[in-house]
């Protein structure tokens, strides 16, 4: 998607800190951060949001969860606790059209959320 600022962050068009690559996602620093560690975990592959998810992708969002379980130890946030959010549409607060999961840490969490 030429217009997705994810697509072009994965491409290398667009600059961003990225703190973790594979074939199949790409993780890096929100430029808004709303806590200390404020990372984004993306598919490499273009995916409007969970709804456009089929079965096929159920591997992926599974590795979506580990890789995220990795950057949180990698982060230091792991023992401490973080909480992951995905948001689907504009009701659910989704801005950015591609699937993406928020990993937040390093502070505590606020309760209740919504």
């Amino acid at each position: 998607m030429r217009d997705c600022v994810f697509c072009k962050i994965i491409a290398g068009e667009s600059p961003a800190k990225i703190v973790f690559r594979d074939e199949q996602v790409t993780a890096f620093y929100d430029i808004h951060p709303v806590s200390p560690v404020h990372i984004l975990i993306t598919p490499n592959r273009h995916i409007a949001s969970v709804n456009q998810l089929t079965e096929e992708d159920e591997a992926l969002m599974g590795h979506l969860f580990t890789t995220a379980k990795r950057i949180a130890a990698q982060e230091g946030v792991a023992e401490s606790g973080y909480r992951l959010i995905v948001n689907t549409n504009a009701h659910g607060g989704q801005t950015v059209f591609h699937l993406h999961m928020h990993l937040l840490g390093g502070s505590r969490m606020k309760y209740p959320m919504g």
